[in-house]
């Protein structure tokens, strides 16, 4: 019989071949993606060297994932980009937590619902886990006082703030990075380097701050 780690690793790989076939679908919510780089299985802290981003990720997929956080989320080559990144940075928990998170959600049997849920809070939650998320003491001391009887929504505040975390912190930096640069910024025939186009608010916006300019000399 696979333990809860097995158990919950198998989940995230079949779901990750599901969603890659999917992933030139067009989408209009938020998704969930498991990723090969989030493997719940390795609960240690050392480090490796980051393994290349995923081939094949053309510079316009990319750009869109510079539109929002969310945007990225929707794609299984950015989640697994972005956990590449967060590797980097010493952080990988992060959204390896939420990954863990979204699969939880979609657990129907009590019994599953109940070894998932004493997995995540063991690896991410409690004081001291391997892979412990910062998380404030108050929503750590409410996820404990579910564990004996969990639901599925007793990680969702835990698994926001994360989000909210990654999104506002990670994520900058994440499209300011070298490895981000080097995907959404490759040569495309011709020589030319590839860039999203600027909207035409933008556009007028510097029409304007010129003409004030011209207005003043």
């Amino acid at each position: 019989m696979l333990g809860p780690a097995q158990d919950l690793h198998t989940a995230t790989m079949k779901y990750l071949d599901t969603t890659r076939l999917k992933d030139k679908e067009p989408r209009s919510r938020l998704s969930l993606f498991l990723t090969k780089s989030g493997s719940h299985e390795n609960v240690s802290r050392n480090k490796k060297t980051p393994a290349p981003p995923p081939k094949n990720i053309s510079a316009e997929t990319a750009l869109r994932w510079s539109d929002s956080f969310e945007e990225l989320l929707k794609c299984s080559d950015g989640v697994e980009t972005f956990s590449q990144f967060l590797r980097t940075e010493f952080s990988e928990e992060n959204i390896e937590f939420w990954l863990a998170c979204e699969d939880y959600k979609t657990v129907d049997s009590q019994t599953k619902l109940l070894s998932r849920a004493k997995h995540i809070y063991t690896v991410f939650i409690q004081s001291e886990a391997p892979k412990e998320v910062n998380i404030d003491h108050a929503t750590r001391t409410a996820i404990e006082s579910t564990m004996a009887r969990p639901t599925q929504r007793c990680f969702q505040a835990a698994q926001s703030k994360v989000y909210s975390l990654m999104q506002k912190d990670c994520y900058p930096r994440f499209l300011t990075s070298d490895l981000y640069l080097g995907l959404s910024r490759r040569k495309v025939p011709g020589g030319s380097t590839m860039h999203r186009r600027r909207s035409r608010s933008c556009v007028f916006a510097d029409r304007a701050d010129a003409e004030v300019q011209t207005q003043a000399w």
